[in-house]
């Protein structure tokens, strides 16, 4: 798993470069390094957690969209990707040509919100040991209705849409916000046919349903 993980992060690490500095046209984007910096001390701090108190989680979270056992998963999965990566792209873009303008305020913002995101995400990895990055049933796998998921049925995806908007801004862009939409849709998307999946095959799903009401958005969703 050592040498997975290794090129899981040297691509991503790659990717991130790519994606933010090349189309930005320069390296002299100090609000791209911050993100880059926040991002990986989150990401670090994440994955040094989940390698000390739960390797098999750590393996299932390494997991891409083409691992998904279903092919409307993985169309899901990999458009949600994309929107990710446009997002990043065009608020890189938006930097080099000043559609925002320099509004440093929204930088703490999203950097903040990238933060909170990346808690979320241990409180949710903490409570759950089979939040898998694929939909999937894992052998001993029960209905955790504790922690986060006793206010939201889908606190992954909450975590996962905080740091979506988090991203563009922390980049100092109000464009890339344009792709959080259809990342949303997808979101919705994907948990829909998730509950529909874990319904009929994970025992107590749909008693949890029926008691927890909200997907995403207490009040709301």
């Amino acid at each position: 798993m050592v040498a997975r993980l290794a090129v899981s992060s040297a691509i991503a690490n790659a990717l991130a470069l790519t994606a933010i500095f090349w189309p930005a046209g320069t390296f002299a984007y100090w609000q791209g390094w911050l993100l880059l910096g926040v991002g990986g001390v989150c990401g670090g701090v994440t994955i040094l957690y989940l390698a000390k108190s739960d390797p098999e989680l750590l393996e299932r979270r390494l997991r891409g969209p083409m691992q998904e056992a279903r092919g409307a998963q993985r169309v899901i999965a990999s458009a949600m990707y994309l929107c990710l990566m446009l997002s990043v792209v065009l608020s890189a873009l938006d930097h080099r040509f000043g559609w925002t303008g320099n509004v440093p305020w929204i930088v703490l913002v999203g950097n903040l919100l990238v933060v909170a995101g990346m808690y979320l995400y241990v409180l949710v990895y903490r409570e759950n040991r089979f939040a898998a990055a694929t939909v999937e049933i894992a052998e001993g796998q029960r209905v955790i209705a504790t922690g986060p998921y006793a206010i939201v049925r889908h606190p992954l995806y909450v975590a996962l849409t905080t740091v979506a908007i988090g991203v563009p801004l922390a980049l100092g862009s109000y464009w890339g916000l344009a792709f959080v939409i259809p990342l949303i849709a997808l979101i919705v998307l994907r948990l829909l046919d998730e509950e529909t999946f874990l319904a009929q095959n994970l025992r107590g799903y749909a008693e949890y349903q029926a008691r927890t009401r909200w997907r995403l958005i207490p009040g709301m969703f």
